[in-house]
């Protein structure tokens, strides 16, 4: 059966979240509820997606877009319920022509909703016969979920949301996860016709289930994976199912070759690339598109976000953004490099340094206590201590050069823009404001005055 079109319904506030942000737009591993939901479904190649939009709808439709930019955004008016965004959404879907096929529904927040339990779901409805079919699962506590009753030989019979729902139907344990496929023809149908007659006085989607029983069977299928359609109402279970699947994606690394200690104090974000041989410290977190190579060794207590570690590098305690970290480098602690940076193999940034659009080249050391800014430094050079590259002018930030094999005495201050030539030497506590030939000595003439017997001022 052909997969006409696939409808998120992202419309709601998600007041239990007490939040300035629509609770779709919060995110879980790295990315938003919205934009995983919109990739799981968009791998399955519909040929609509489209996303239904209420609550702050610009910026959540801003949000689908910057996530899939061929997504049909749908405006839900004011009357409040999941019928009606579906109803919206069909009513924009069939302006370009009667939809023939299957029409897959899923509702925004759940971000570990996955392909393949969609591909699954979309399989045995096809395969089923079904006008209808709703994915369930299983929970132990299933407080909050509309509950699945079934008749004596397990048809689905309705699903009876909590507010409505008698003693016998609360303790039922499998629960609706407001995904659903409908043949199109049918959906059209089963739409028409709902009402808010219901303890929320709003148009249920679930509702439709019982008019699709007049076209043939409603079905349902039990995702084999409870964590992969667990909705999130507010942040406690935000955080539950983060923690859920942080220690999935730990388990997976480590299976990969991957060691971590402390996988309860260890986070790593979906998009995140590790190879064997990794090793990563308690307290860490790796995120966005982070890749790490053999060998190297992340943490205790680091923070890498998009950042490329080569091979038998050592980042501990430390804050690398867009950086790109050489092999055998040596990071920290307490560095914070901030995006722009290029360190060659065999550097070192140490202790309290911070780096900023800075290329290292290979073997050169900035110890401790500087900041690199808009600068780029050669082959084996050292920079001493409390080094700074003045590199903002109040207007403008400017570039400092500094070559190959130069020896940057303590406490030095490069006004750039500047250029120092290799194998130059410059002596504490310089102001360098002019070029440094190669193979020179410079060093700043600072007249050092004593006044004798001196006696502090004393308050009044």
């Amino acid at each position: 059966m052909a997969f006409s079109a696939a409808i998120v319904l992202a419309a709601g506030e998600g007041t239990r979240m007490k939040s300035a942000d629509p609770k779709v737009l919060h995110t879980l591993a790295g990315k938003t509820f919205l934009n995983r939901v919109i990739d799981a479904i968009r791998a399955l190649d519909p040929e609509v997606l489209s996303v239904v939009v209420h609550y702050q709808a610009e910026r959540v439709a801003a949000a689908a877009k910057s996530y899939d930019e061929d997504v049909t955004i749908v405006n839900q008016d004011d009357v409040p319920g999941t019928g009606r965004a579906v109803q919206c959404a069909m009513d924009q879907l069939s302006r370009g022509g009667e939809l023939n096929g299957s029409v897959l529904i899923a509702a925004s927040d759940m971000p570990l909703l996955d392909t393949e339990t969609l591909r699954s779901l979309m399989d045995f409805h096809a395969n089923s016969g079904n006008s209808a079919t709703v994915l369930t699962t299983i929970l132990d506590d299933p407080t909050g979920y509309g509950r699945i009753i079934r008749d004596s030989e397990g048809h689905v019979l309705r699903i009876v949301e909590q507010k409505d729902a008698n003693s016998s139907e609360l303790a039922v344990r499998e629960v609706n996860t407001s995904v659903y496929v409908f043949d199109a023809h049918v959906l059209a149908q089963a739409i028409a016709g709902l009402d808010d007659d219901n303890a929320q006085g709003e148009f249920y989607l679930t509702d439709a289930l019982e008019k699709a029983k007049e076209f043939g069977g409603v079905g349902a299928y039990a995702a084999p994976d409870a964590l992969a359609v667990q909705g999130v109402n507010d942040r406690v279970q935000l955080a539950r199912l983060a923690k859920a699947h942080n220690r999935r994606v730990c388990e997976r690394w480590m299976r990969d070759g991957v060691t971590i200690l402390d996988p309860d104090t260890t986070w790593i974000e979906d998009d995140v690339r590790l190879a064997q041989d990794v090793t990563v410290l308690p307290g860490s977190f790796l995120q966005g598109h982070t890749v790490v190579a053999s060998g190297a060794v992340v943490g205790p207590y680091t923070t890498l976000i998009d950042a490329v570690i080569d091979a038998d590098a050592h980042v501990e305690r430390s804050r690398v953004q867009g950086t790109h970290i050489g092999r055998a480098a040596n990071i920290g602690p307490w560095t914070y490099l901030r995006p722009g940076n290029d360190l060659g193999e065999e550097t070192k940034a140490g202790a309290f340094v911070e780096m900023k659009k800075a290329h290292i080249d290979r073997g050169t050391k900035v110890p401790h206590l500087s900041y690199v800014g808009d600068a780029h430094i050669g082959e084996h050079t050292n920079i001493g201590g409390g080094t700074i590259t003045a590199n903002y002018d109040g207007v403008n930030k400017h570039h400092t050069e500094i070559g190959s094999n130069v020896h940057v005495g303590a406490g030095n201050m490069f006004v750039a823009p500047v250029v120092v030539g290799d194998g130059a030497t410059t002596g504490a506590g310089s102001v360098i404001r002019h070029e440094v030939a190669e193979n020179t000595a410079v060093y700043s003439e600072n007249t050092q005055h004593v006044i004798e017997g001196w006696q502090p001022p004393t308050k009044d």
